[in-house]
């Protein structure tokens, strides 16, 4: 059952949807994502953490996307000024949806970890 202020303060969050993500979101914290990195090769900065908060927000607010190029337009939009997709690749070298996604404890899009998504090769 959701709280009655919550859904008051937000009436757009009384959707069982935003719930469910709520409740995913709620079982990762800041030491979760950095175990996650470190087992990924990479140290976290802020530079990284505006990526992951990025993503966590875009979640909370849209839930899951129907593919990882909805994730991909969008970030490569938010950090347009610091070089799109080319500083993503050099913050996540193994893809900004894919592996900002799994540090940010979210589930994957579909057909994300597809050999040819993301893929500079």
């Amino acid at each position: 059952m959701p709280d009655i202020r919550k859904v008051i303060e937000n009436p757009d969050s009384s959707s069982p949807g935003h719930i469910d993500r709520e409740i995913e979101m709620s079982d990762w914290d800041k030491d979760k994502a950095i175990e996650i990195a470190k087992e990924e090769g990479i140290i976290l900065t802020q530079a990284h953490w505006e990526v992951v908060n990025c993503l966590r927000n875009y979640y909370m607010a849209h839930g899951q996307t129907k593919s990882g190029r909805v994730l991909a337009d969008m970030l490569d939009k938010e950090f347009a000024s610091q070089g799109g997709s080319k500083y993503l690749y050099r913050l996540f070298p193994d893809g900004p949806v894919s592996q900002g996604m799994r540090i940010s404890g979210l589930p994957l899009p579909p057909y994300t970890e597809d050999g040819g998504f993301g893929s500079s090769l």
